[in-house]
């Protein structure tokens, strides 16, 4: 018989750590903490298992999950010394998800499962505490209301505020067990109109309920949208914990609260968290009410009144501190963890590797690796390396002038300029328009997750440092100003208030995320400074991958960037965008209208030493490094105009009569350019063209060479090579070149010459291109194209779609397709290597800085992956955790 369930509680677990592939993140670290004896409240998972089967097969269960469910409440019942439906003595259960990685917000919850209008008389009387007894159940009915029976959480919530305005209470804990008697009474009203039935009253119902619900919420469009953020495959599922209820919520001698081992935004080694007190988990985390911190440093830093549990409980506050200690030497991690304290007693929820910035991530690392916990081989893995994307981006500049109008919690790191927007959706479609968007709301919800993603910053008036948008945009790497209580935000206006300045939608402000700090208007920033634990981290990575990095550039600027970052090299230099600029614009369109050779040439003689002077510059500061150069790549009509009136300016320019010109033009147009006359055609078609530019490269190599005294590394690429004898053609023109700017100079150039592969073909001929080819380049960009039939430009507007029904399960122009695209790779690679020993094997397209295709490059062993120059640091940690994840297989 299979097994479905597996319990934990009491100091001993069916589970472990090592299982939270069946059993989540969240019921594996239960078990965890339960064999290594920390105070957890007893109960079962259901495991990732049973979520696979109920979808697989129509949304039913395994015939066997009832009475395994049943013997689990059992177990749960015999620990506590409660009976689950009884009248008298009531076990209650909370309801979590819980997948294998860690969704926060994005699936569902359901607290104080088990009670009904009768046993809520029997928690009274147990507890004594007739006001904490009426207070779960309305909590209950709402979350179990809202969660499992689809009834919108508004409504539940206007009752509440309605009720707390007729009685003149200011917070939830104000009201009275006759009003929450009332308040229940209104709640159960609701439910009775919105679905034309009663609230159900059987336990078992509610818990069947929600499991399901936990089970459904895989599925809602928020976790599908978090999951496609985060490249979290469906085929997971979650598992639901089912745990007997603690209560921090039975007056002044419980709590609950949320804590990080070390500050997540920074990474400093303080303990970091908030708490309520006579609150349950909920309220934290929903930011319902304005948490309290833990410690006194914390409430001194962020200039708060309100008491730190070290202060109101400092006997728990140190065992809390005990188990801080211990969770992160048993999992040498930093840790996220949740707690309940109930009548002096406390209780651990949760605990999980807890989610941080990637200056803290960082920090941690080299941190742990300098306390022994870790070793650098681990201190490189636990760095995201798309992460690095939040401190590789310009930060506030700190002489800049600053209107600050507000402050908040500094609830995610960055700074970040936009307009202001005040939903999710409407944030969503301006920055699809090309905007940058601030999203400014009350407080976020799961819901809002697309209008986050799609926001620079989010800013928000309620909520704590562990509130959802501050728990997202973290993970999102998003800025982030939460609880920021002054600003007075009108929806229905589309405006917000504070200190007397009101601004309105459309209006751009800044936040300082680091800070807490709202501006108005945009402030400047400044490049980040990449030193310290980040040039440690880079060190280490640099030392574990096996593949070098190089960058994709062609300006001066992005290869001192690409340099900066740590580039070891260029891996494509895109000749063509040298074409572009004032003069030369003027003399390649001279090229294009010249009636014979010789008029080319004459135009490529203007041309020449501008492309030469661009190559010194490059050569100057790789200072040594290899320099891959793409030979002329598109189509010619792209370097003229499209408009009558610029035709004109041109022909006045070169002198000319505009009808020439539009006349030639007519004759470049193509219908399909991207597949027609461009690249090895267009040089094989006019090769003075590939003279011309072989003599600027091997010319400026010498020169530099003859300044330096250290030779050049040239690689001359040819691009979209589909037969041998394009490829041949062209490099007896290069190689002729070399030899004449050798006799004229007296130094012979240093080059190889190779191809990029972008087309089926020539990866499946790769042996015979082999031969002529020094190196293979995988264009990745187009062969993507070229293999799917797919515009890269045109596919946008459904590719969304296709992810969304599983048609393809990432778009292929952001992560290599490793079955169709990347099978072309790997028979390019093995046929190249074998007709030629020791050929040099790179990419070099968009996907070069995308850590999925290079772990499939590592597979297949190529030699280096190229990318833009600000993704060089993530590619440069990718490829040291591909080498690491190779070797360890």
């Amino acid at each position: 018989m299979t097994k479905w369930v597996y319990g934990f509680g009491n100091g001993k677990a069916e589970g472990a750590r090592e299982m939270r592939n069946l059993l989540g993140g969240k019921g594996a670290n239960l078990a965890e903490m339960s064999n290594i004896g920390l105070p957890v409240p007893p109960g079962f998972t259901i495991s990732t298992e049973v979520c696979t089967h109920y979808y697989d097969n129509g949304r039913q269960y395994p015939a066997e999950l009832e009475n395994q469910v049943a013997d689990g409440l059992k177990a749960v019942e015999k620990i506590v010394g409660a009976k689950f439906g009884d009248e008298t003595n009531p076990l209650l259960v909370s309801v979590r998800s819980g997948a294998r990685v860690s969704m926060p917000g994005m699936m569902d919850t359901v607290l104080n499962l088990g009670l009904n209008d009768v046993t809520v008389e029997g928690l009274a009387e147990q507890s004594g505490d007739r006001r904490f007894a009426l207070d779960s159940y309305r909590r209950f009915i709402q979350m179990y209301g809202n969660v499992v029976l689809g009834v919108e959480h508004f409504l539940f919530e206007e009752k509440l505020e309605d009720l707390k305005d007729e009685t003149g209470a200011v917070l939830d804990t104000d009201l009275t067990a006759d009003h929450l008697a009332t308040l229940i009474e209104h709640y159960k009203d609701i439910v009775r109109e919105e679905l034309d039935q009663p609230f159900p009253q059987d336990p078992q119902e509610q818990l069947w309920g929600a499991i399901g619900a936990v089970f459904n919420s895989w599925q809602t469009p928020r976790a599908i949208t978090y999951r496609r953020l985060h490249d979290i495959p469906e085929a997971w599922g979650t598992a639901v914990n089912v745990q007997a209820m603690v209560f921090g919520n039975m007056g002044a001698d419980c709590a609950t609260g949320v804590a990080f081992t070390r500050d997540p935004s920074t990474g400093e080694n303080i303990f970091y968290g908030e708490y309520l007190v006579n609150a349950q988990g909920e309220d934290v985390v929903a930011g319902i009410r304005t948490p309290q911190h833990l410690t006194i440093a914390g409430k001194q830093a962020q200039g708060s009144d309100l008491p730190a549990m070290e202060e109101v409980m400092p006997d728990v506050f140190q065992q809390l501190c005990e188990v801080r200690t211990l969770l992160e030497n048993h999992y040498r991690d930093m840790q996220d963890i949740e707690f309940t304290v109930q009548k002096h007693k406390l209780y651990m929820l949760q605990t999980r590797s807890g989610k941080r910035t990637s200056q803290a991530a960082i920090r941690i690392a080299c941190e742990m690796v300098d306390e022994g916990l870790i070793d650098s081989k681990t201190a490189v893995m636990r760095v995201e390396p798309q992460s690095l994307d939040q401190i590789l981006h310009p930060r506030l500049d700190p002489d800049a002038k600053r209107d600050v109008i507000s402050k908040g919690l500094p609830a995610s790191p960055g700074a970040a300029s936009g307009i202001i927007v005040f939903s999710a959706d409407d944030a969503e479609k301006r920055a699809q328009n090309g905007e940058k968007v601030m999203l400014v709301r009350i407080e976020t919800s799961p819901e809002d997750i697309h209008g986050m993603h799609a926001a620079e910053g989010i800013l928000t008036t309620r909520g704590g440092m562990t509130s959802h948008a501050a728990v997202v945009a973290r993970g999102m790497g998003r800025a982030c100003v939460a609880g920021a209580g002054e600003i007075r935000i009108d929806y229905k206006a589309a405006t917000f208030t504070v200190r007397g300045t009101t601004l309105k939608e459309g209006d751009w402000i800044t936040i300082d995320g680091s800070t807490g700090e709202i501006m108005r208007g945009r402030v400047p920033t400044v490049q980040p400074e990449l030193s310290g634990d980040f040039a440690r981290i880079m060190e280490w990575a640099d030392a574990h991958r096996r593949m070098t990095v190089r960058a994709n550039a062609e300006t001066p600027e992005d290869v001192a960037t690409a340099r900066q970052f740590g580039a070891l090299g260029i891996g494509l230099c895109r000749t063509e965008h040298m074409f572009f600029d004032g003069d030369r614009i003027l003399a390649v369109r001279e090229m294009i209208l010249a009636a014979d050779e010789d008029g080319r040439r004459a135009a490529l003689a203007k041309i020449l030493p501008m492309q030469r002077g661009d190559f010194e510059e490059i050569f100057d500061i790789m200072k040594g490094l290899p320099v891959t150069i793409r030979l002329l790549d598109p189509p010619l009509h792209e370097f003229l105009p499209r408009e009558r009136a610029e035709f004109e300016e041109i022909a006045a320019d070169l002198g000319v009569d505009v009808d020439k010109i539009q006349g030639r033009a007519a004759q470049l147009h193509e219908s399909n350019p991207m597949l027609g006359h461009r690249g090895c055609r267009l040089l094989n078609s006019y090769p003075e063209i590939c003279e011309m530019q072989a003599r600027a490269i091997f010319e400026a190599a010498v020169a530099v060479e003859k300044k330096s005294g250290e030779a050049v590394l040239c690689e001359v690429m040819v691009p979209l090579v589909s037969v041998k004898k394009e490829l041949d053609l062209l490099r007896a023109v290069i190689d002729e070149t070399a030899k004449a700017v050798a006799a004229e100079q007296g130094i012979a150039p240093k080059y190889t010459v190779g191809t990029m592969i972008e087309l089926p073909r020539a990866a499946l001929r790769a042996a015979e291109i082999a031969e002529s080819a020094e190196f293979f380049s995988f264009g990745t960009n187009d062969l993507t194209q070229t293999t799917f039939g797919l515009s890269r430009d045109d596919s946008a507007n459904f590719l969304t779609d296709y992810e969304r029904r599983g048609i393809l399960e990432h778009d292929p122009f952001q992560t290599l397709d490793r079955d169709g695209v990347g099978e072309l790779i790997g028979i390019a690679a093995v046929r190249g290597r074998e007709a030629r020993d020791g050929i040099k094997l790179g990419i070099c397209g968009e996907h070069g800085g995308d850590p999925a295709s290079i772990a499939f490059c590592e597979g297949l062993g190529l030699d280096y992956v190229s990318c833009s120059p600000f993704r060089v640091p993530i590619a440069r940690l990718a490829a040291a955790q591909a080498a690491i994840e190779a070797a360890s297989r």
